[in-house]
């Protein structure tokens, strides 16, 4: 196989990205090797989202742009994984032929035969019941840069909100034994990993099927004993099911990063029940005054759904007056996208495309507000950074601070003549900022 060059595209969340990764490392062991050019590529494999409208288009773009390579180039096998993959196996390789094999969500761990029996001419589809135990390997190929990982926790979800295909294409919620996560954590730390970021379309219910409860303080103290984890960063943190207990831990085990994103899509009580979610307001409030009076520096995000089906005037201006009290720290607004098969698509009073994209225009307005002077309250400040590369030809490095999930919040510009690597963690002054990004100086003490 040694000859045989495999080109990934991974589309969508990070969670993806973390079964990307594994198949890959599945891939290595059995002798392929890897390329990012299409035109080098024996095979190619996609793995898709469906998350939203927009996930959609991009999933299918890609798999007809590597379509056309098949046509025209050296590339002889095409895969179709993950949830699109998963939820339209059948109109795939009906309207784009040249996918070989799809392979369903619960299936990835099967990539070598799926690759192996499409290069041998007997392609076949792969999968697996969607509520078996998740796949969790050891050894993975990390695409991340080497000094920051995700760790996925759990598969699937049981939440069952009204907007959300998820549990269709990824089943119940099913949490990783806590003795594998942390076994792979011990790996990816002795191969370099500094920062570990949990991942799952829920992490705060890590356990419950397991061990009878929620387990995940339990775990972020396990995963705080391993040599070389420097920082342990929280995503998806559903805020019903933020305990007392979870914030103790965020709050006392110092790897912990200050960090909690929290996606609570509405401030709206009527949105919220439309939506299907499990809270309201009332309880958002308390929740995030007792988080930020228990640690005080918590860097809170949040993502929220603009233009739901009957989200009114009303419920919109209660929406934003929220948000302008609530100051979150880091905010991400997304257009309600009317997937099929969800109670949501079947809804009356669907908002105008229009609507939809003027509200969270005048949502993200706020928000930039929020962040000025969020930034220009950090002037002033020491905070521990990790590198994350170099600019070209310029004294000054790109880093991250606790505050700062990769790939979707800012950066510190560091300016410094000093030689750093990437994974280092240094010590910066905040002298300025931009939009949304610092800009800073080592600090000596």
């Amino acid at each position: 196989m040694e000859n045989i060059k495999i080109l990934f595209v991974s589309l969508g969340c990070d969670k993806n990205l973390a079964d990307t990764e594994m198949m890959m490392g599945i891939l290595q062991q059995k002798g392929y090797c890897f390329t990012d050019d299409e035109a080098e590529a024996d095979v190619a494999v996609v793995n898709t989202c469906c998350f939203i409208g927009d996930a959609k288009e991009e999933s299918i773009n890609a798999l007809l742009e590597m379509a056309d390579w098949k046509n025209n180039g050296r590339m002889k096998v095409l895969i179709a994984a993950g949830c699109l993959a998963q939820r339209y196996r059948e109109e795939i390789q009906k309207e784009i032929p040249q996918v070989d094999a799809v392979l369903g969500t619960a299936a990835a761990e099967e990539i070598a035969e799926a690759v192996e029996e499409a290069l041998s001419g007997k392609g076949r589809n792969h999968y697996r019941d969607l509520n078996a135990p998740p796949a969790s390997r050891r050894d993975r190929v990390l695409t991340t840069g080497g000094h920051f990982a995700y760790l996925k926790i759990a598969e699937g979800c049981g939440k069952h909100c009204t907007y959300c295909i998820i549990p269709t294409v990824r089943g119940d919620y099913r949490s990783i034994p806590m003795e594998k996560l942390i076994e792979q954590a011990r790996v990816l730390a002795e191969g370099g990993v500094r920062e570990l970021i949990l991942v799952a379309q829920e992490t705060t219910l890590y356990g419950v099927d397991l061990y009878g409860e929620k387990s995940l303080p339990r775990l972020l103290h396990g995963l705080a004993q391993i040599s070389g984890i420097y920082w342990i960063r929280l995503l998806y943190c559903y805020p019903e099911e933020i305990t007392d207990e979870l914030i103790d831990a965020i709050a006392g085990e110092p790897k912990v990063c200050h960090y909690l994103d929290i996606p609570i899509q509405h401030a709206s009580d009527a949105v919220l029940k439309r939506m299907g979610r499990r809270t309201d307001q009332e309880e958002l409030r308390r929740k995030i005054a007792g988080i930020r009076e228990r640690i005080p520096d918590i860097c809170l995000r949040t993502t929220l759904i603009s233009g739901f089906p009957g989200e009114t005037q009303e419920d919109f201006e209660e929406l934003y007056r929220f948000v302008n009290e609530m100051e979150f720290d880091r905010l991400g607004v997304f257009v309600y996208s009317r997937e099929e098969d969800t109670p949501a698509a079947q809804m009356p009073d669907q908002v105008e495309e229009t609507v939809k994209e003027v509200r969270r225009d005048e949502l993200m307005e706020l928000q930039q507000a929020v962040s000025y002077e969020k930034s220009e309250g950090m002037i002033g400040q020491v905070l521990t950074v990790i590198v994350e590369g170099k600019v070209a030809d310029e004294d000054v490095y790109v880093t991250r601070t606790y505050r700062d999930a990769p790939n979707v919040d800012g950066y510190l510009f560091l300016n410094t003549t000093a030689t750093l690597m990437t994974g280092d963690f240094v010590k910066a002054l905040v002298t300025d900022f931009n939009e949304y990004d610092l800009i800073g100086e080592i600090y000596h003490e």
